[in-house]
């Protein structure tokens, strides 16, 4: 029996402390909050997730996220992802021939409570306790039951669901502004605004009047001035939400750009 190499059935699960970071939604996701603050900001929104609440994360976008645990001091969320391959065989034994491509749709959307959700999420958790791996085949059952419950609940998700472009070419300057505290590489930022790595570069040059490096450098450390001078915040809960990996690289270049340190601000 093949056992899946990234299986599509995530477990998340932290005591006491909150954890924050960034990723790349590369895939759909389904998830739901069994306990514990989930806040996401996708760079234009705001949305925050509690216990008992359902969403829906469309992919191929950057997202930050906070988890924050509940009154019990757990945090606790259980996701199942929806690949485009599983997703094009669904479309196929469906008959969904020609899907639409590029639709428009909010990143992050909250589901109304569903019994057929709860039972679905109860019975993804002996898979997720369990040390053996999930088989191939039955994670396969797992995603497809996934996506058939959610377009019985919400036939609205087929466009997304069934989008199978890569990402179009969009406003580049208007892009940026929103996404620029996302840490992630320019090959990424290029891909997300629909464009080869040599024409992003290009583009944002003429647009910009500087390198895509220097740029970020530079709007990042405008942004965490203005959050610790304005908003009052420290520099370490400032550094990595404006995009630097580290707070020693963040306050040398804050230092060089300002000719003071972020902690003489505070």
């Amino acid at each position: 029996m093949d056992d899946l190499k990234n299986p599509p059935i995530a477990y998340s699960c932290y005591y006491t402390r909150h954890r924050e970071g960034e990723q790349f939604v590369r895939e759909h996701v389904f998830s739901y909050q069994i306990s514990g603050t989930l806040t996401v900001n996708t760079g234009d929104a705001e949305h925050i997730s509690r216990e008992g609440d359902f969403r829906f994360i469309k992919r191929n976008q950057l997202l930050k996220f906070v988890k924050q645990p509940g009154e019990q001091g757990v945090f606790k969320s259980l996701s199942i992802y929806l690949d485009q391959a599983t997703l094009k065989d669904l479309a196929r034994d469906l008959g969904i021939e020609n899907p639409k491509n590029h639709v428009e749709a909010e990143k992050v959307i909250p589901l109304p409570e569903r019994p057929l959700f709860k039972s679905f999420m109860d019975s993804l958790l002996p898979y997720v306790h369990s040390e053996t791996p999930i088989n191939y085949q039955l994670a396969l059952l797992k995603q497809r039951e996934a996506l058939l419950i959610l377009l019985q609940a919400h036939p609205e998700l087929k466009d997304i669901l069934f989008d199978f472009s890569a990402p179009g070419k969009i406003d580049l300057e208007a892009f940026m502004n929103k996404n620029f505290q996302f840490n992630v590489h320019l090959d990424r930022f290029a891909y997300l605004t629909g464009r080869s790595l040599a024409t992003f570069k290009r583009d944002f040059e003429r647009i910009f009047k500087m390198s895509p490096s220097k740029w970020l450098q530079q709007r990042r450390l405008q942004e965490a001035h203005y959050l610790i001078a304005e908003k009052g915040k420290a520099p370490s809960n400032v550094y990595l939400q404006t995009g630097f990996e580290n707070l020693s690289h963040f306050s040398f270049a804050f230092k060089k750009m300002y000719g003071i340190s972020p902690s003489r601000l505070v």
